[in-house]
């Protein structure tokens, strides 16, 4: 996709106040592909349940999620809710999924990419296997932050070297919603896509089991991911999920269906 084509108009949603747009594999691939390759400062979101309520608690953070450039649905009840709320046959936009078709792409057209987060130990095994999976992939960047609040001098190291490695997509795995956050505040500081992929990391690198192809398609991948790691979380499932739902009912009883359009151009 040429940068025009990248700036079609794309139909969104607002669930509980947080927009989600109408795309899919294909077309998010070849937008991040376009806004890349004009070497932009991007970000990219894909939305679970946990997201939209972060974001229904905390206007700041939803005005971090709703100045991105694209918010995937990446849990099923969002997929559902965007399918109610008017938008016929809306896939799934998952961000481990969709981290393999990025690379897939950049692998065959030359993009380079990078990425940020995760432990050192899961990171290479992530670009292990990715490169194993995809030949060419130029990654050219990856570092494992710590698990505390960076310096000043240390965040304008790290954009340094983001930069310096002419990384054009950058990879995000600090979990939501830490990597949103760090995403706005980096741009425009970073010249590149930078795409939050929440768990993508832990489950390609093999880190951390995935739920069965049959739990994601019924909305019930939360369960599996619970069973996994119920002390961390328990309380995040048992405070989000009963919310989402009854506040999702709520919106559609009590408003009318609307479609909002928006506007994404291939550079600002």
């Amino acid at each position: 996709m040429d940068p025009q084509a990248a700036a079609t108009r794309l139909e969104c949603r607002s669930i509980l106040g947080m927009r989600v747009h109408a795309t899919c594999y294909a077309d998010a691939v070849q937008r991040i592909a376009a806004w890349a390759g004009a070497r932009g400062s991007r970000y990219v979101c894909e939305a679970p349940i946990h997201m939209v309520m972060e974001s229904y608690d905390s206007a700041e953070f939803r005005d971090v999620i709703n100045g991105a450039d694209l918010v995937t649905p990446g849990g099923m009840p969002i997929v559902w809710m965007m399918r109610l709320l008017g938008v016929r046959g809306q896939p799934r936009v998952y961000g481990p999924a969709m981290t393999l078709e990025v690379c897939e792409y950049a692998a065959v057209h030359g993009l380079k990419v990078g990425f940020y987060g995760g432990t050192e130990k899961s990171l290479r095994s992530l670009c292990s296997e990715l490169r194993r999976r995809y030949s060419g992939l130029d990654i050219v960047y990856s570092y494992s932050p710590p698990f505390r609040s960076l310096t000043s001098k240390e965040d304008t190291q790290i954009r340094r070297a983001i930069e310096d490695s002419g990384t054009q997509i950058l990879f995000v795995g600090l979990g939501c919603p830490k990597q949103e956050r760090w995403m706005a505040a980096h741009r425009p500081g970073v010249r590149a896509v930078m795409m939050g992929v929440g768990a993508a990391f832990d489950f390609i690198s093999g880190e951390k089991p995935q739920a069965p192809m049959w739990m994601q398609r019924t909305g019930t991948e939360w369960l599996f991911r619970l069973c996994c790691e119920p002390r961390r979380l328990w309380l995040r499932y048992a405070y989000h999920n009963p919310r989402f739902v009854v506040l999702a009912l709520l919106q559609l009883v009590g408003s009318q269906v609307g479609t909002d359009v928006l506007n994404v151009p291939a550079s600002r």
